[in-house]
């Protein structure tokens, strides 16, 4: 999603500041255009040079832990690089009165048990430690402003997938658990066979029901409440979705279709933490920030998770697809 988002904000002549620890992200992710600074999110101290040195007046807060059956066995790990890191960085900016501050927040706060879409007013109650560091950082960020903290957005993500349409950018972090990027792996045989966790959800097929965004569309997203924020928008929270669900089985068909051939699936058992299913409304981003989608479904999502499997398996040894130089 950074790499994304970065892409996005260089095109249209942001000065952007990158700052990763590489845990899962890669330095070739970052164009020339964009500053890149190998460093830690929660780190105080460097978090308060950059900010002073660049003149930042916008933080866009991607940095997270992401597995959810990972945070059920490894919690407090969860609860440090998700919730303490955070505060660190929402203390920094409030400290230096950066005016505006963007967070990458979850669906996953939503928990289970809600029928029909989820709105922004849905119950919060996670069930993973994962969405609950989210909602933990929402409240922080949105006491901290309250109390003269930075004005703010709160992006709900609702399943991310896909890559960028010119083939750019995409997921690349090895052992990636994603749906799509995992069943277009097996597609091209990097994976024997693909197991879906559940089939005995009360759902269409018995697999579970997710809303999957296009990372383009989401980026985009980010870009419209930036703009919000810096006109004196109002401090919110918006679900980014397309309020239409796919299944498991749904999205694997949709795979074997794509690439033309089918792969092993296994049915396994239930995975702690998966929520039957989850999908957004997006009426209050589209109606409020004028946000309107260009890759609102499946195939395109499909494709261009496919063409971009295609380049890192033509150019395993360059991270992000890039060609080795001449």
């Amino acid at each position: 999603m950074g790499s994304h988002c970065v892409l996005a904000l260089v095109e249209r002549g942001e000065r952007v500041v990158v700052v990763d620890n590489l845990t899962t992200g890669f330095r070739n992710a970052v164009p020339d255009a964009a500053l890149f600074v190998h460093g830690d999110a929660g780190d105080k101290d460097l978090i308060r040079s950059l900010i002073e040195r660049e003149q930042v007046e916008t933080i866009i807060h991607l940095a997270a832990s992401t597995v959810v059956p990972d945070s059920t066995k490894q919690p407090l790990a969860y609860y440090q690089n998700n919730t303490s890191h955070s505060r660190n960085l929402i203390e920094v900016a409030t400290e230096l009165s950066v005016p505006n501050f963007v967070f990458s927040s979850t669906a996953a706060v939503y928990g289970t048990g809600v029928e029909g879409l989820l709105t922004e007013t849905s119950e919060l109650r996670p069930i993973s430690p994962y969405g609950a560091s989210k909602m933990m950082t929402e409240r922080m960020l949105a006491d901290a402003s309250s109390a003269g903290g930075p004005g703010y957005a709160i992006l709900r993500y609702f399943n991310v997938a896909g890559a960028d349409p010119l083939c750019r950018t995409g997921q690349s972090t090895a052992g990636a658990t994603h749906l799509i990027k995992v069943a277009c792996q097996a597609a091209l045989s990097r994976e024997r066979q693909i197991t879906v966790f559940g089939s005995d959800y009360p759902t269409k097929d018995g697999t579970c029901v997710r809303d999957y965004i296009h990372v383009a569309d989401l980026a985009k997203a980010h870009i419209s409440v930036i703009d919000h924020l810096r006109k004196n928008g109002a401090s919110d929270i918006f679900n980014c979705g397309y309020e239409r669900g796919y299944s498991v089985l749904e999205v694997i068909r949709a795979v074997e279709y794509a690439a033309g051939k089918k792969f092993n699936v296994r049915l396994g058992e239930r995975r702690p933490g998966d929520p039957h299913t989850v999908v957004a409304s997006s009426a209050k981003i589209r109606k409020t920030l004028s946000w309107s989608p260009g890759f609102d479904d499946l195939k395109s999502i499909v494709d261009h998770a496919l063409a971009w499997e295609e380049r890192l398996a033509a150019y395993p040894r360059f991270g992000h697809g890039q060609e080795p130089e001449a």
